[in-house]
């Protein structure tokens, strides 16, 4: 995989007063002065998918603020096997505990699209914590998150069996990247990046998502996975609740 490269000229450059994050994540505990200073200071790129923004052993340069598209966080096993730990979306911020915490990454962050994502320097973030209240509050509440979030997942690892992760899976995707309610939920993920998220093979994976076409629960065309019966699903992910 390759690192980002500077924008194109279609993108345009981000402004931190204006971004996603700024208006709806953690940025937007951030007074206007603020965002004025770290809007001079940051680095924005683009991302192919499958492009790297940050990789897991790598010394933490910052805070990664996604100003569009889907991304992957994985981590590799002691089997050398990749797994998908968290979603992202666009206004989400990502690298947030090694920035707080470890000064090496401990997770991947990886490109799911197409995506521009901004790097705000570690020691910006660092004074920003020195002289924002708020700020601390919204990066505490952040942590609580990940970690409720990293407490379920290792519940669901250990005592759900594949079909239901599965169904938990697909509605993870649905609650990260549904736009529009009043559509059915459609996303194109590979069967190895689902397969990563369940935590089985990609073959199971498979088998599965037939099975559950077959039930008239999703449909699918090559890599897209359509929600025909959310609700469904909902039933089947809670069964072992």
């Amino acid at each position: 995989m390759r690192y980002g490269s500077h924008l194109p000229k279609k993108h345009g450059v981000p402004n931190c007063s204006s971004c996603p994050c700024a208006q709806q994540g953690l940025l937007s505990a951030c007074q206007h002065e603020q965002l004025a200073l770290l809007s001079t200071s940051k680095v924005s790129q683009f991302y192919l998918k499958g492009q790297l923004i940050y990789t897991q052993g790598s010394q933490c340069q910052g805070l990664h603020c996604i100003y569009q598209g889907k991304v992957k966080i994985t981590k590799i096993a002691g089997d050398g096997k990749e797994q998908i730990i968290r979603l992202a979306n666009t206004g989400d911020v990502v690298g947030v505990c090694a920035l707080l915490g470890e000064t090496t990454y401990q997770t991947s962050a990886v490109a799911l699209e197409d995506c521009v994502a901004c790097l705000i320097p570690r020691q910006d973030i660092l004074t920003l914590l020195q002289s924002n209240v708020q700020f601390v509050g919204a990066i505490m509440k952040q942590l609580s998150q990940a970690l409720n979030m990293a407490d379920h997942r290792t519940l669901t690892m250990a005592y759900k069996p594949v079909r239901e992760r599965l169904a938990e899976a697909l509605l993870l995707l649905r609650d990260t990247y549904h736009q529009d309610a009043s559509q059915l939920f459609t996303i194109a993920i590979s069967r190895e990046d689902l397969a990563s998220l369940v935590g089985t093979a990609k073959e199971t994976v498979s088998r599965l998502l037939s099975e559950l076409k077959e039930e008239g629960i999703i449909a699918t065309k090559g890599s897209s996975i359509t929600l025909l019966q959310p609700q469904t699903l909902v039933e089947i992910s809670t069964q072992y609740d």
